[in-house]
């Protein structure tokens, strides 16, 4: 904090006061400068120096495509700083209710297409190769570090089999779009002006055009009614003016739900074994439940949730 506090000194802001803001699952700090009724936030990611440069770059993509994204005010390369426009306190998450969270979607949903129109050009891609990286975390560090099971020749099979089948429908939809890769509840703000505002998008990659919508609709860390989020995935296809079927279109949103949701079972796992961030073991059961109803829908993966029920009877 220290050398926070020098390098602030070198700013216009060399008269605001630091406080400690939030961390979040990744390496990065943030904190809050304040001066009266003002307010600014400074991202340090200095010990993810690699995530910087990825983050103004995106950055700049979004504020051109009318998303709205944090202003960069000042920023200091070498040390990992970035002094950023405050967006205030209030996750989406804090205000989703039943009686409200279709408004608040919709309004969501409208930046999701916004974001969709930035340019993606350069950004890495979501590949086989990569749809099947993130998806393989489930079997390494929730399965066998996790559960500490021994997975036999025709569990691992079963495994390989299911993934290919979600790969495989992931990659038929409409690709190469500006994916955020992490729009829920806690990477949306709402503003005081109460405009939904983008935060943590650095990890941004080209690919499915139903990625984002259902980090949205099928949260980690809130749950609402199938027929609703169905609904609003709906809504979203029309407002895309996609030409196809109700049936087809939920078939992508739900393996795209799939292949998330068992990359995010190995995430949140890791950041238990690996990070010591142990809050992530609450969202688990949700993760699972999503997975286990959705993949109980299709043929392709109906084996692989009967699997997923044996070991989590206790859970789910």
């Amino acid at each position: 904090m220290d050398k926070i506090q020098t390098w602030i000194q070198t700013t216009p802001y060399k008269d605001y006061v630091l406080s400690i803001a939030s961390a979040d699952a990744s390496f990065r700090k943030y904190y809050r400068l304040t001066k009266e009724k003002e307010t600014r936030i400074i991202m340090d990611s200095s010990l993810e120096l690699e995530s910087l440069s990825p983050f103004i770059n995106v950055t700049a993509r979004l504020l051109n495509a009318g998303v709205k994204a944090p202003q960069i005010l000042e920023k200091n390369e070498k040390y990992g700083y970035l002094i950023l426009e405050d967006f205030g306190n209030i996750q989406l998450l804090d205000v989703l209710k039943s009686s409200n969270f279709k408004t608040h979607y919709k309004n969501a949903i409208d930046e999701i297409l916004k974001m969709q129109n930035a340019a993606s050009q350069s950004l890495p891609v979501y590949d086989k190769v990569f749809l099947h990286f993130e998806m393989d975390l489930m079997q390494e560090w929730y399965l066998e570090k996790n559960l500490s099971l021994s997975l036999n020749k025709e569990e691992k099979e079963l495994i390989k089999d299911t993934l290919n089948s979600i790969s495989e429908l992931v990659l038929q939809q409409p690709q190469d779009v500006f994916v955020h890769r992490d729009f829920h509840s806690r990477n949306i703000m709402l503003t005081p002006q109460d405009e939904i505002a983008v935060i943590d998008y650095q990890d941004a990659m080209t690919g499915p055009i139903t990625y984002d919508l259902v980090s949205l609709l099928k949260d980690c860390y809130i749950e609402f009614k199938r027929a609703d989020i169905e609904d609003l995935a709906l809504y979203f296809r029309d407002k895309q003016a996609l030409r196809v079927s109700d049936e087809v279109f939920i078939k992508w949103f739900d393996f795209t739900g799939l292949q998330r949701h068992i990359k995010v079972l190995g995430i949140f796992s890791r950041l238990h074994l690996r990070d010591k961030k142990d809050g992530y073991l609450k969202d688990i059961p949700l993760v699972l439940k999503y997975i286990i109803e959705t993949a109980l829908r299709y043929e392709e993966t109906k084996e692989f949730a009967h699997f997923l029920q044996k070991l989590n009877k206790s859970t789910i």
